[in-house]
């Protein structure tokens, strides 16, 4: 036909039709026939990761442990041990073996030192934690339920784990310290309750430093048994990681805290039912932390139940020594810290109700406005102790459930919005799993039926320390030395101390309102 289109055209545009189609259709397909791969996969797999499998999957922060699940569900005689030791399943594939072996190139080599009276319920769940935190090294000064045979048998079964017991012998030696013949923390002598537990946590530290130093350690942090270390801001969830990451002129790195926000009144593990918290002043933009400070405080006596200033970690290294319970110090320089951006410690504190009545029967003071300050050195530990020791159970609950639970959930709502509580779930996944996996079960079970002579004789020696000295019991100042001796220590005073501070860094509570943080007031009522 004149016009139309020549053959050799139609052909040439029937080609690339047909083409065009058959590419289409490939392109289709394609993603069709993965899907469906993918599909198959999953259901042949259970969608899980392979438990026999000891590489199938590594927990971040875990990189250099080989991998594997541990299974063990034998029972334990413990009574305290029974909760933490049930296992459902094995979905905590991450271990070799609950002992945690580690290479001795791991580095940087960290060790934590705690003064704690708490049972295995507490302290296992606490210290595994750290374990997957890349913790390979613990100095527990343990009294009181930690001391006791059932207790301490377990602690000294685990590697990397060595138990002090608070002996008459360790206070004789503690009462020969360095400390003593110091002013720095002598404004905390001789008073009951916290200021002693401040004391001897002082004095533990002290002694950690050298074992640490024997160990070979290259980082040393106090921690108490219910505050976890939250390892924000690094590329694993690893402790080991952020410290390694420091740079080395850095001798002390400071954790701000942030605060347990219990939602319920009948917390039975903290660790694993807690995950709302509250932020630390340091972590919040100025104007939504004043801004937001009445609705935050909830009438307590300020931003935080207890303190807000965190706690140190430091390089161990020569004239190290402590600076109280939250701070290290040297006693040849001025050492140089720096404060982390987002890692933290949650501070669990007054999770559980019991917590109450617990502080309350450690200490012996009378329940008055007067008498509570010379035992506790933050407010709301003073209200606490008063309403624990007068109040009855049913108005001790309402007490609790005012000032401590949040069950208004649009306040909470509110708060979560403006960052000032948080949820953190890393805690509560990783300690489940490890209950889950049957770690806390092997190590339970593992122990040796009965401690050796020496330690039963030390943890029973201790025991009966604590229940006769009462609020005596930290070591006695040896005052009689010969004039010598005191001259001595005086000359070493004015050879080695350079821009010391006056006294040891307390517990202080966050800034209020007016930006005061307390300091002055509680280094006056201390002296």
């Amino acid at each position: 036909m004149p016009g139309g289109p020549k053959p050799s055209q139609t052909a040439a545009a029937n080609h690339q039709h047909s083409f065009a189609s058959k590419l289409i259709f490939l392109l289709t397909l394609l993603p069709i026939t993965l899907a469906a791969f993918a599909f198959i996969l999953q259901w042949r797999g259970g969608g899980v990761v392979d438990v026999d499998d000891p590489i199938s999957y590594k927990f971040p922060g875990m990189d250099s442990s080989p991998l594997a699940t541990v299974v063990d569900h034998r029972s334990s005689s413990s009574s305290d041990c029974l909760s933490i030791a049930q296992s459902s399943s094995p979905s905590f594939p991450y271990f070799h073996d609950w002992k945690f072996q580690f290479e001795s190139d791991l580095k940087p080599k960290i060790c934590i030192t705690t003064s704690t009276s708490a049972g295995l319920d507490q302290i296992l769940p606490w210290m595994f934690y750290h374990k997957v935190l890349g913790v390979g090294t613990f100095f527990l000064f343990v009294e009181g339920k930690a001391a006791s045979p059932a207790v301490s048998k377990v602690l000294e079964s685990i590697p990397g784990v060595r138990v002090i017991y608070r002996t008459k012998e360790l206070e004789e030696q503690q009462a020969n310290s360095r400390i003593w013949n110091e002013t720095w923390l002598s404004s905390f002598f001789y008073k009951p309750c916290n200021y002693e537990l401040f004391v001897k946590q002082s004095l533990n530290m002290e002694m950690a430093i050298v074992m640490a130093r024997k160990s070979g350690m290259d980082w040393i942090l106090h921690l108490d048994t219910d505050e976890l270390i939250h390892p924000a801001g690094a590329g694993e969830y690893s402790l080991r990681q952020i410290l390694r990451d420091i740079p080395t002129d850095v001798d002390m790195v400071i954790f701000p805290n942030y605060e347990s926000s219990v939602e319920r009144d009948d917390i039975k593990d903290p660790f694993i039912e807690v995950t709302m918290f509250k932020r630390n002043y340091d972590h919040l933009p100025k104007d939504t932390y004043f801004g937001m400070y009445k609705e935050s405080t909830r009438g307590n006596p300020n931003y935080f139940l207890t303190y807000g200033n965190g706690k140190s970690v430091a390089r161990v290294q020569d004239h190290l020594r402590p600076n109280g319970a939250h701070r290290w110090h040297n006693y040849m320089k001025t050492p140089k810290e720096i404060k982390l951006e987002e890692a933290a410690v949650l501070h669990y504190t007054y999770a559980k109700f019991s917590d109450l009545t617990s502080r309350r029967d450690r200490c012996g003071c009378k329940p008055t406005k007067d008498d509570v300050k010379r035992c506790f050195m933050l407010e709301f530990d003073r209200s606490a102790f008063i309403v624990a020791s007068t109040a009855t159970e049913e108005e001790k609950l309402n007490w609790y459930r005012e000032h401590v639970v949040w069950t208004d959930k649009t306040i909470n709502i509110k708060l979560l919005r403006k960052g000032i509580l948080t949820r953190i779930y890393a805690p509560s996944v990783i300690i489940e799993g490890l209950k889950e996996s049957g770690v806390f079960t092997s190590v339970i079970s593992k122990a040796p039926a009965t401690l050796s002579r020496d330690t039963f004789l030390a943890s029973i020696e201790s025991s009966n320390s604590s229940r006769t000295s009462g609020s005596h019991s930290q070591p006695p100042r040896k005052i009689g030395k010969n004039t010598e001796n005191h001259s001595q220590a005086t000359v070493r005073k004015a050879l080695e101390f350079t821009e010391l501070p006056l006294v040891a860094v307390p517990p202080l509570s966050p800034p209020g309102p007016t930006m005061e943080t307390h300091q002055d007031h509680l280094i006056v009522e201390t002296r």
